[in-house]
């Protein structure tokens, strides 16, 4: 198929270069244009802006850091959806607000166009590896159009509703989830750290009893060996996410009191500089405030 692929960031790459692989005749577009070069290298094309990339294509996708980069990348000038061919669809699998994604599904529709969300769960590593977790929403034909696509840059499809904004809630209620067991994981190996337990050993009785969960495994050996850089997932993003599910919950009127805990954490983990650690630096955070180095 031919797939216009704008956003090279951590995750976008690896996407993009599965695609490659698979067969696929893949244009890509990065604010960054040396990303582009560096991909051209293995057989995709370079584009100049997001028009030029989506212009004759069968399938765009983005994968872009916020609302702004995607909205300046769909609607600014040379952007992707007045130069998308009518019948084509765009793929949005960037962490987006529920508002947005609703504003791209109506002006998709208004020209022709296909969408749907089909954001996507996973670090830097699962998806270079091509395990990433894909949770997609939208009419249900356009995703089956879709499958293959988001079939290659993922280890299994979830289909969660035909309205596109499903695909965001659920991205967006996950990375709460996320978030909350970071906090809680740094708060515990904290409370075990002040009683002189070693934090390895600590994480390996959780993850290999009844926390066996990755996500407790991923983020219990990131906080126990304190490895918040280089980032996979930048503070400052997740940050971002944790405001874009409170924005979600008081749409619709409910409260979401943890969350709007661990934003003030986050919030004071930047004030402190961690702005550019990876997200579980809040662990970092309930370390200080205990007296640990």
């Amino acid at each position: 198929m031919k797939i216009a692929f704008l956003g090279l960031g951590n995750m976008g790459i690896h996407m993009a270069r599965h695609l490659v692989k698979a067969g696929h005749d893949v244009t890509v577009w990065n604010r960054t244009a040396s990303k582009a070069k560096e991909l051209a290298q293995h057989g995709a094309k370079a584009a100049s802006s997001p028009a030029e990339a989506a212009r004759n294509a069968e399938i765009a996708i983005t994968m872009l850091a916020d609302d702004r980069a995607l909205e300046s990348t769909a609607f600014g000038p040379d952007g992707l959806i007045d130069a998308l061919p009518k019948g084509a669809a765009h793929i949005s699998s960037s962490t987006i607000s529920v508002e947005l994604s609703q504003r791209l599904a109506t002006e998709h529709e208004q020209r022709g166009q296909q969408y749907i969300a089909a954001p996507v769960f996973g670090r830097p590593e699962a998806a270079e590896a091509g395990k990433l977790f894909v949770v997609a929403a939208g009419e249900a034909d356009v995703i089956e159009r879709c499958r293959p696509v988001l079939e290659t840059v993922g280890q299994r499809l979830f289909v969660m509703g035909d309205k596109p904004e499903m695909a965001n809630v659920v991205k967006l209620s996950g990375n709460f989830l996320i978030a909350s067991i970071i906090e809680s994981l740094g708060e515990a190996i904290a409370l075990a750290r002040k009683y002189g337990i070693d934090p390895h050993e600590y994480v390996e009785f959780l993850t290999n009893s009844l926390f066996a969960a990755p996500v407790y495994k991923t983020y219990g050996g990131i906080i126990a060996g304190q490895r918040y850089s280089p980032a996979g997932f930048k503070l400052r993003l997740g940050l971002k996410d944790v405001k874009l599910a409170l924005a979600a919950a008081e749409a619709v009127d409910m409260p979401l009191p943890v969350a709007s805990i661990i934003r003030d954490h986050a919030l004071t983990a930047i004030a402190r500089g961690m702005e550019e650690l990876d997200w579980s630096a809040t662990a970092k955070l309930a370390a200080e405030n205990a007296g640990l180095k």
